[in-house]
């Protein structure tokens, strides 16, 4: 196994290994990310018990899953004759096992999709509890790796929990799907060579989730890769969708109508907005299907330029979600050759400069890196005018408003080859900046940037228009 990118998860964990303490690691991160895969793998000398909850299993069911797991790692230490009757004794028995299991380091203890342990009244996290702070607390050889898909439950239960797990997190890993060059490295970990123009295309259907990059196989180009996962009877993707929201999320249909809204309105909707479209209550409970939604990955709010949070924008940030709702859900057209067809359409045409804007404001950090200015404090925002009857509206795709006195002005364009501002278009960049000073009031200086595909021609209205030109390669560059 070779793991690809996380260099950043990896310094953590390396670091877990060398201290002087037991250590208390929760990791999240949506569906399919690679959590499991991480801690296997970088860990694979260490854990010494691993377990991994089953999907709406009784607790006696999960017992019994207990006592088969550690009865294969207790092998000739003696087995457990009968399964235990709570998490408590459970966990005392593993107890027991890990103080007869010599180990030169650290033992890692993995309980994977922890969600799905925990039910109510399974009494798992209080078992939990009592393992951590009345044992493996008070060792220095201990550590316990807790892992699960649905981010809120995580963050709600473990990290934030105001019981006796409160402050017990000594670590915490939100594992984020792949960034264009680390799927770059992983396909071509796989013996895969696609130019950047057809990894772009993947990603804007699949987004950087490993086990979905699985399915491209070499000797394929992007669209027919699209064409077999997506549109294929038996295409991974086809059916992936409503599998994705209903592991994560208790009644997921109310989660599903909100990317749905979003899906379906791709410049963003503001919070009242949103409620309204969905036909939600304003309170707690929305806020936490929003929050929900935001911490595992699939929206993503944007706060816009001068900190008015009641126009903050939300928008749909899954690449899958958002593919799926556009062209499998509900289409006529399926089977080998579906791709083919729609992807000469005008709606596609539509829909991919919404997904490369999407995969864009995935890649801020690159885009940054590429402007030079990964060293100034920023901030991301999208900006918008609704216009009058007498006046057009307008719309910015990203304002990186910058420490320095300078806002970053970035129109993103998708592109089969270079692309050229006509005399037309020169005329709408000029209103736009014109309008967007206008209303804002901003005294900053604005630098009109293209964040293009293939890049822009050079011609008259490039010369006086644009400050700074990033094509897609500055994206697969290292942020």
């Amino acid at each position: 196994k070779q793991l690809i990118g996380r260099e950043k998860e990896i310094s953590i964990l390396q670091g877990l290994l060398k201290s002087a303490e037991s250590e208390f690691v929760a990791v999240y991160g949506r569906r399919r990310v690679g959590k499991t895969f991480l801690i296997e793998t970088f860990y694979q000398k260490e854990i010494v018990f691993s377990i991994i909850g089953l999907n709406k299993a009784t607790k006696e069911f999960q017992l019994e899953n207990f006592t088969n797991v550690l009865n294969r790692q207790l092998d000739k230490m003696g087995q457990i004759p009968t399964t235990p009757t709570s998490w408590l004794k459970a966990f005392d028995i593993l107890k027991n096992y890990l103080e007869q299991t010599p180990h030169a380091q650290k033992k890692v203890v993995f309980i994977d999709e922890l969600p799905w342990l925990a039910t109510p009244k399974s009494g798992f996290l209080s078992a939990l509890e009592d393992f951590w702070n009345s044992w493996a607390n008070k060792r220095t050889d201990i550590i316990l790796v807790v892992c699960g898909s649905a981010a809120s439950w995580m963050i709600a239960n473990v990290v934030r929990n105001k019981g006796g797990l409160h402050n017990r997190i000594t670590k915490r890993i939100r594992l984020l799907p792949f960034n264009l060059l680390e799927t770059e490295r992983f396909l071509q970990s796989r013996n895969i060579h696609l130019e950047r123009y057809d990894m772009i295309q993947l990603y804007m259907v699949m987004g950087g989730i490993p086990h979905y990059l699985k399915e491209v196989k070499r000797g394929q180009s992007a669209t027919q890769v699209i064409d077999e996962v997506c549109f294929t009877k038996d295409g991974l993707l086809r059916e992936e969708f409503n599998s994705l929201y209903k592991s994560l999320f208790n009644k997921p249909e109310r989660y599903i109508d909100v990317i749905k809204a979003l899906a379906q309105t791709p410049k963003g909707l503001t919070r009242s907005e949103l409620i309204q479209k969905v036909k939600l209550t304003s309170g707690g409970t929305t806020t936490k299907i929003f929050d929900a939604l935001e911490e595992s990955g699939f929206i993503i709010k944007y706060l816009p330029i001068g900190n008015n949070l009641r126009l903050s924008l939300y928008k749909l940030s899954d690449p899958y979600s958002a593919f799926y709702l556009k062209f499998i859900a509900n289409s006529r057209i399926s089977g080998t050759g579906s791709w083919i067809k729609k992807s000469t359409t005008a709606s596609w045409k539509s829909w991919s400069g919404f997904a490369f804007e999407r995969l864009c404001l995935a890649h801020i950090p690159q885009i940054k890196a590429a402007l030079g200015i990964n060293g100034i404090y920023t901030e991301e925002s999208a900006w918008s005018n609704k216009g009058s009857a007498t006046e057009a509206g307008t719309q910015i795709d990203l304002l990186i408003d910058r420490g320095d006195n300078v806002i970053n002005v970035c129109e993103i364009k998708f592109s089969e080859n270079e692309f050229t501002i006509n005399k037309k278009y020169a005329a709408e960049l000029r209103k736009k900046l014109s309008i967007f000073k206008q209303k804002t009031k901003t005294k900053k200086t604005l630098f009109l940037t293209m964040i293009t595909t293939y890049g822009v021609a050079d011609n008259q209205y490039r010369t006086f228009l644009v400050h700074q030109d990033i094509s897609m390669d500055a994206l697969f560059q290292a942020p």
